[in-house]
């Protein structure tokens, strides 16, 4: 073992996998990249990490609600790309040629080209962390799309993308609630 930067550490566990958040403010839709999100438990709980110096954060508190779309890896130049510009400025959607799609529940839009789509309600705002916990409201996957892999940012503009699946439901299936 040798000593890493404290700084450093979180490249160690970056969490779940790169994601699009989409929000609507009057007439006008955006986009932004989120690499820190979790998941809060078997339920439909979500939590992203987000402030002030998004554009999309005003939305999100003064409409509460969005949609989380989750890319491939084919959509990395995309990905990167909407999350190094801002909305203020850019229409993302035309910039970066993702297709909107009206959601059912939440007036962000959902995106064609990613492989699932999340609506969400924001249900609480942890100021102090920059925490916004959403509950999923509906959700949508293309079974049809044949690129599944997703991306995970390292967090120091590297990416390592999901490989081969290990299945292990059999050994926890004690653990996993009906359905899953």
């Amino acid at each position: 073992m040798h000593p890493l930067n404290l700084n450093k550490a979180f490249t160690l566990m970056e969490s779940g996998p790169v994601v699009l958040v989409t929000t609507r403010d009057e007439d006008h839709a955006n986009v932004m990249t989120i690499s820190w999100t979790m998941v809060m438990d078997f339920t439909p709980v979500f939590a992203i990490t987000t402030g002030e110096w998004n554009h999309s954060f005003a939305a999100l508190q003064k409409h509460r609600e969005c949609v989380i779309a989750i890319p491939t890896v084919d959509l990395l130049d995309k990905v990167v790309g909407i999350g190094t510009c801002t909305g203020a400025d850019t229409d993302k959607f035309a910039k970066f040629e993702l297709t909107p799609l009206p959601a059912q529940l939440v007036g962000a839009p959902l995106i064609k080209e990613c492989l699932a789509n999340i609506e969400c309600k924001v249900i609480d705002i942890i100021e102090k962390h920059h925490i916004v916990v959403l509950s999923g409201v509906a959700a949508y996957v293309d079974a049809a799309r044949k690129e599944r892999r997703m991306v995970h940012a390292v967090g120091d503009g590297t990416f390592i993308v999901d490989g081969r699946k290990l299945d292990r439901r059999t050994m926890m299936a004690a653990k996993l609630p009906p359905g899953v």
